[in-house]
């Protein structure tokens, strides 16, 4: 077990709004960082991706159970529901921030995340890629194994990655890996790991 001031939560934010672009990340995490200036300080700060609907087209309705989930600590939640209120410009796009919830994080035995990115030396190669996501598992002394779902480039080509499965956790790994996600841009979305049920085919993002 982690001290208080190790201990991360989920803090869920009701959402209002009609639709979104389909490319949202860069512009809610500049959003974010101008509602909230002090999380640039806090490496440990991840963003949920957005549940979006299905399309291709440039823009996607938002459901109203879509939620803005920040995943920080907990001593941190307080200063965290100052967004609550707030509206934030994606793009052409306006959302207003309603209450908000916590969550404890659920140490399941597998774990998955839409989409883990790493720097472009480690992202070009298919297996080159897996094996520096690996790597970085490894450095952790988490054991499990690692399922790679279909490469993805998304955000009109910003974002390169996977998603990836972990499958075989203990509950403490467990808790490590989500407390503090896997690769690069965090606040874009990336690399935020959350309870499966199962060791199914990965799918894909959004």
């Amino acid at each position: 077990m982690t001290g208080a001031e190790d201990d991360v939560v989920d803090l869920a934010f009701a959402l209002e709004g009609s639709e979104l672009p389909r490319a949202y990340r860069a512009d809610l995490a500049k959003a974010l960082l101008a509602a909230l200036p002090w999380i640039a300080l806090e490496p440990s700060i991840a963003v949920h991706r957005l549940n979006l609907s299905a399309g291709a087209g440039p823009r996607a309705l938002l459901s109203r159970r879509t939620r803005l989930t920040l995943r920080l600590p907990r001593a941190q939640a307080a200063r965290a529901r100052e967004l609550i209120g707030q509206q934030l410009a994606i793009g052409e796009c306006r959302l207003r921030v309603g209450d908000a919830q916590e969550r404890e994080l659920l140490p399941f035995h597998t774990l998955y995340a839409h989409l883990v990115v790493l720097d472009a030396s480690q992202a070009d190669d298919e297996l080159t890629f897996q094996r520096a996501v690996e790597s970085l598992i490894t450095a952790r002394g988490v054991a499990c194994r690692a399922i790679f779902g279909r490469r993805q480039v998304i955000e009109d080509g910003a974002l390169r990655g996977a998603p990836v499965m972990l499958d075989g956790l203990s509950a403490p790994t467990a808790l490590c890996i989500m407390r503090e996600g896997l690769g690069d841009r965090r606040l874009l979305g990336c690399g935020v790991f959350v309870p499966h049920k199962s060791a199914a085919a990965v799918g894909s993002t959004s």
